[in-house]
């Protein structure tokens, strides 16, 4: 591998000549520098980042954490991360399982945006402790090193259950998220609390993981017990999908017998028939802010939590109970 000591040896200039003309210092003459460039682009020379890192110490490169890639999900949120991060000059990288962990404590990253079940709170707390820049939205953490964008999951459950009801949906059924999801557990326990207020209804839960196949199998178990119209809130759009894809092999129809109401307002969700209702935030601007408040921790400026606010798409998959369509 081509160095600097080698680039010097064959312009016949000093080695901190050539550091300081690979980083365009005015201490080196145009001409010097230019053939500098010339002798380093011959030889194929590949700056090393890590040792760039060590004298900087910074990367200018910004870690997204995700528990997995599955998903219509991360498009939107990832995209508006990368935005606000290249107009300020940084990259990004996007991470998944424990292995990728340890680019926090080796400063192969100068932050990271965490969506990432596989780290503990108290793996977090103690990367904090030893100054790393976090911003975290799934879940709840209080450190001067970290700040929380979450999204209103509880507002946004509350308007879907209360919209089935609205709609004169007595029987109810919600398929959950996975164990240890925080979106998901503040979802089911905004539901929880809407069901408090309204004992007079029928409600089961079912568990889900908020992939497709959960869905399929959650509109199995519906339809094995059916007898009469249902409402189903699946706490993410992807199940509501499953739900579909199943139900469109059986004689049972979406807004008929089963009402179907999502969460996220994914792109395929807009496409089907007939069109899911669902919770809608702009993930390209949950992403967007998340990128924003870690740029900020990372100049050492003052940033405080926010909160992505959320609203009820109407859908003909949900009808009330008469047969007629919501609006």
């Amino acid at each position: 591998m081509v160095s600097i000591k080698d680039i010097a040896k064959k312009a016949g200039v000093s080695i901190s000549t050539v550091s300081y003309a690979l980083n365009g210092s005015p201490k080196v003459t145009e001409e010097t520098t230019a053939k500098i460039l010339a002798i380093a682009k011959e030889l194929n020379y590949v700056p090393n980042a890590a040792a760039r890192t060590l004298k900087k110490k910074e990367t200018k490169i910004i870690g997204a954490f995700l528990t997995n890639y599955s998903g219509a999900f991360y498009g939107e949120l990832l995209q508006g991360m990368l935005e606000t991060l290249e107009n300020n000059g940084y990259e990004l990288i996007v991470c998944s399982g424990k292995q990728s962990h340890r680019f926090l404590p080796e400063r192969m990253i100068d932050g990271a945006i965490i969506l990432d079940q596989t780290f503990s709170n108290e793996e977090l707390l103690n990367y904090a402790d030893r100054g790393h820049k976090l911003v975290v939205l799934d879940r709840e953490l209080e450190h001067p090193n970290i700040s929380r964008v979450l999204l209103d999951n509880k507002a946004g459950a509350t308007l879907a259950m209360d919209y089935l009801i609205e709609k004169g949906h007595r029987k109810i059924y919600v398929v959950t998220g996975p164990k240890g999801s925080y979106d998901s557990d503040q979802r089911l326990k905004a539901v929880r609390q809407v069901i408090e207020r309204h004992p007079h209804i029928d409600y089961t839960e079912i568990e889900g993981d908020f992939h497709k196949p959960s869905g399929e199998r959650a509109a199995q178990q519906i339809i094995e017990k059916y007898d009469q119209p249902v409402a189903v809130f699946c706490l993410n759009d992807e199940m509501a999908i499953g739900m579909y894809n199943f139900l469109d092999k059986t004689d049972y129809k979406v807004g008929k017998h089963i009402h179907i109401i999502g969460f996220d307002n994914i792109e395929v969700s807009r496409y089907t028939r007939p069109r899911l209702a669902t919770i809608e935030y702009s993930k390209r601007k949950w992403g967007s802010l998340a990128s924003e408040h870690l740029l900020k921790l990372i100049a050492g400026e003052p940033v405080e939590p926010e909160r992505i606010y959320v609203t009820l798409i109407p859908g003909e998959s949900v009808q009330t109970v008469d047969g007629t369509v919501g609006s």
